[in-house]
């Protein structure tokens, strides 16, 4: 199962999350201007377990170094795809955690996520010498944030079945806890590998926690001085519509949701519309001047009727506010 997006929408720029994801991307291209000395710059920046347990090997840091590695392992990365993979649910899951808990908790709070699942990691690994990178920790934390937060909200999910790319929209709780239970299985059915485990299901505890302490934290109001900063001017390019229709009618009626920029300025969506038994990517195009209101037609995308008729998919324009 591969997650597309998620349907919870988001009113603001996640500034911090994509912040994290510039940083990541930035310190993988030093990773890889290392050369052949990458395996020593990992074990230098990465979380090594040994370092903090053997003392012939902890006597060769600084209590600086030591610290420092505590933050930096979460920031580095085993290879391109293990950095995709990780960015891609940090840009899901992200920015509907951050405008919940505001910039500024957010980003103590993924700090704190990961520098948790590098500690379960450590406590189940103590004598490891093999460098943990990755920022699957801090992430963990973020799905677990999310789980709490947001559990009726829906995954739009790829399972390509051979050639054919089929999509489901999954509910946010079941996805996750697919998830959080594999972690479980892999961690306890006893070998490690070359993951951290016990890493994703300490920062994914950690992540609801904190989620569930953050809501008796006073307030320090910073997050409402730059909301009007980090508005957003425009809705999701994907969205997941779910069509309804009355009875003997042929066509489907549903809603696409667009700024009053975009309105006034024309915009390109890419909707997921049921399709048999799965759902179909379609684009529409929302053209300049279009109202709220309006409704635009998706010729042929309706109900077939007992004479071989088949309806029109019709989207209502709504604004976005």
């Amino acid at each position: 199962m591969i997650p597309i997006r998620d349907t919870q929408s988001s009113h603001s720029v996640a500034v911090v999350t994509r912040t994290l994801i510039a940083i990541n991307v930035g310190v993988f291209l030093v990773q890889l201007a290392q050369g052949e000395g990458i395996l020593r710059f990992n074990y230098f920046y990465g979380l090594v377990p040994a370092r903090y347990t053997v003392e012939r090997i902890s006597a060769h840091f600084s209590l600086a170094q030591q610290a420092f590695a505590l933050l930096s392992f979460m920031f580095l990365h085993g290879g391109f795809l293990h950095l995709l993979g990780n960015m891609w649910s940090l840009y899901i899951f992200g920015d509907n955690v951050e405008e919940r808990l505001g910039p500024f908790r957010f980003l103590a709070f993924y700090l704190l996520c990961g520098l948790i699942s590098g500690l379960a990691h450590m406590i189940s690994n103590p004598m490891s010498n093999i460098p943990t990178v990755g920022a699957s920790g801090a992430i963990a934390g973020v799905m677990g944030g999310y789980f709490l937060l947001f559990p009726a909200a829906r995954i739009l999910t790829l399972v390509p079945i051979v050639f054919i790319p089929l999509f489901f929209e999954i509910p946010a709780f079941i996805f996750i806890g697919i998830w959080f239970l594999l972690q479980v299985f892999n961690a306890t059915s006893g070998g490690q590998g070359a993951i951290a485990w016990w890493a994703h299901i300490g920062g994914f505890i950690a992540g609801m926690l904190l989620v569930k302490l953050s809501g008796r934290l006073p307030a320090s109001g910073l997050s409402q001085r730059i909301k009007p900063l980090t508005a957003r001017h425009h809705t999701d390019r994907l969205q997941v519509i779910r069509p309804t229709a009355e009875t003997d009618d042929a066509n489907l009626y549903g809603t696409v949701r667009v700024t009053e920029r975009e309105a006034r300025q024309g915009t390109t969506k890419m909707i997921n519309v049921p399709w048999g038994f799965h759902k179909r990517l379609l684009r529409v195009t929302v053209p300049p001047g279009v109202s709220e209101g309006n409704r635009l037609r998706l010729k042929g995308l309706g109900r077939w009727t007992a004479d071989g008729h088949r309806g029109d998919l019709y989207l209502q324009v709504v604004y976005d506010r």
